[in-house]
């Protein structure tokens, strides 16, 4: 039996217009032997949330830098639960204050964030960890 290919949509929403972490977490993805989809810039929830259903990933990494993360994570998160994607992994990064990542983590609108500095290998570890 062949062996299950992990598909990371990597998208980058918002105004925000750095998008440098986004590739090269897209690229370690890629190196790791995942599947990746990178949305481009200024990308709206429902567009994510679009690719990610089309694409049929098993993760979606967000990556915010603008501050608005204690919107766009909670609608992506109800976007995917509405759309019958719930099943669809949703993580991300960037410069999300620690108690904001407490929050977010803790009320399920996303099962890990990473900040600034991460160690890649621990980020495609932990997805390895988490995708069945």
């Amino acid at each position: 039996m062949e062996e299950h290919k992990i598909r990371v949509l990597v998208a980058k929403p918002g105004l925000d217009g750095h998008d440098r972490g986004a590739k090269v977490i897209a690229r370690a993805f890629r190196d790791a032997g995942m599947e990746v989809i990178y949305t481009g810039l200024h990308q709206t929830p429902e567009q994510i949330v679009e690719a990610a259903i089309q694409e049929d990933v098993d993760v979606v990494g967000m990556s915010v830098l603008s501050g608005a993360h204690m919107t766009l994570f909670p609608r992506v998160k109800e976007l995917l639960d509405e759309n019958g994607a719930d099943n669809i992994i949703l993580m991300g990064g960037g410069t999300i204050p620690e108690e904001d990542i407490r929050e977010l983590t803790e009320k399920g609108y996303a099962k890990a964030l990473f900040t600034p500095g991460a160690n890649t290998d621990d980020i495609v570890a932990w997805i390895r960890g988490v995708v069945q």
